[in-house]
């Protein structure tokens, strides 16, 4: 006999209690098969697709597209055929033989999820022919009760809807009841704010939401140390393109990016305070004999810094082709968990937008971050006269409980030679 068995959002990993629902690759009325993806969540590391941990009919939608969503709160009914039980969902109460018939004639009302039973002929997400049905059962989750295009108003205009009074038939907040609150007018009579028609608001969730919390703790538990050296790399853009046009690069994009991570590599080595992070539990400093180079790239879903993994143990061209892939798959917003986790030190790259220097800020649970400046050809001193020369300037920010003031000045010192007389670097990889 078919049953209905709810799909609640399952534990995602690296300790992560919610995810924002961002797009439902299904509908209500849709057959779906063992594994095939249902929806794609943003955690606050990355955005991942849901499979499904069964075959059958999908019943309902819990939640919205724009939801945030705990782990184990259920997202998705699905009707499945036989007996079969799986220990990782949960079987509703529901028997699809019990359940009533639709009424075609009665008016869609608005539920938790979706609508309840449509008119004949209506459909939903583009005229699918299905007809949705609903078995969440009002205010799951303690959430306001309230149809998607309405969610959809209240975000779009950063209405809470547990503020605005409700005056649906089931207890539900209507468009009028979101239109009236902004607009300052409720139930009592009471003055709310109104919306400011030439400001907007965007709502901070999944990756730009952690990346602001973890800033703001990596700013005020790190005691961040910057310093700054300008390098003449001149004779490293030159060996730049001589690498461009030997045949061990030529199917490799090769940015000066590749050599500054190299130069990283290089300067760890004998600095190896830099490759290390704090352990406030034990109060010990725990430092790392690998290297997983972290690279902060802008995404559209905001800032990420995915690392190479043992980027120590590469060549400059399997680091070239390292970096083309996990920037690539970082601006496709397709960066893994894994991806973005257990970085050991980071660069960052303000020179492609044309900025010459920064203060970073630490990635969280790292020492140091190196911050790459834009290169500009400029007047400089070169063998006693002056000179065109193409120049750079580089920025270290470091914790300083892990790296004092003289190791930080070593490494930054170091790397900056390593730019500045590349073959010092292939005689100390």
């Amino acid at each position: 006999m078919p049953t209905i068995k709810s799909f609640p959002l399952p534990d995602l990993g690296e300790g992560l209690t919610e995810a924002d629902l961002l797009t439902w690759l299904v509908a209500v009325g849709d057959t779906i098969e063992l594994n095939q993806n249902i929806a794609e969540v943003e955690t606050a590391k990355a955005a991942v697709e849901l499979p499904s941990p069964f075959a059958g009919v999908v019943a309902a939608l819990h939640v919205s597209e724009g939801d945030t969503v705990e782990v184990g709160v259920p997202i998705i009914d699905i009707r499945v055929d036989g007996d079969t039980e799986d220990p990782d969902v949960v079987v509703a109460d529901t028997d699809v033989d019990d359940a009533s018939p639709a009424d075609d004639s009665e008016e869609r009302v608005p539920v938790l999820v979706g609508y309840g039973v449509a008119k004949e002929g209506s459909s939903r997400r583009g005229g699918r022919g299905t007809t949705p049905v609903s078995t969440a059962p009002a205010g799951r989750n303690g959430k306001p009760l309230a149809a998607p295009p309405v969610r959809k108003i209240a975000k779009d205009n950063a209405v809470d809807l547990a503020e605005v009074p409700p005056t649906g038939a089931r207890g539900d907040v209507t468009r009028d009841d979101v239109e009236s609150y902004l607009h300052g007018a409720d139930t009592a009579g009471e003055q709310t704010p109104l919306r400011v028609g030439r400001e907007e608001r965007t709502p901070i969730k999944g990756v730009r939401k952690h990346t602001a919390d973890a800033m703001v703790r990596s700013a005020f538990t790190a005691p961040h140390v910057t310093e700054f050296v300008t390098v003449d790399v001149t004779d490293t853009l030159t060996l730049l393109d001589s690498l461009r046009s030997s045949a061990h690069f030529a199917d490799v994009r090769l940015t000066p990016l590749a050599l500054v991570a190299k130069a990283v590599l290089v300067a760890l080595k004998s600095n190896p305070s830099l490759n290390s992070s704090w352990d406030e539990a034990a109060q010990e400093i725990v430092t790392k004999h690998y290297v997983n180079l972290g690279i902060a790239a802008a995404t559209p879903r905001g800032l990420m810094v995915p690392n190479i993994k043992d980027a120590h143990e590469l060549s400059l061209v399997d680091i070239a082709r390292a970096l083309a892939e996990l920037t690539r798959t970082a601006k496709e917003g397709k960066s893994s968990p894994a991806d973005l986790a257990d970085g050991t030190i980071t660069i960052t790259n303000v020179g492609v937008f044309g900025v010459d220097a920064g203060t970073p800020i630490l990635n969280p649970g790292e020492a140091a971050i190196l911050c790459f400046g834009s290169i500009r050809r400029m007047p400089w001193e070169h063998e006693g006269e002056i000179a065109l020369r193409s120049v750079t300037t580089l920025s270290l920010s470091f914790d300083h409980r892990l790296v004092d003031g003289q190791q930080g000045s070593q490494f930054l010192a170091l790397v900056g030679r390593l730019l500045s007389t590349p073959m010092d670097m292939i005689a100390l990889s």
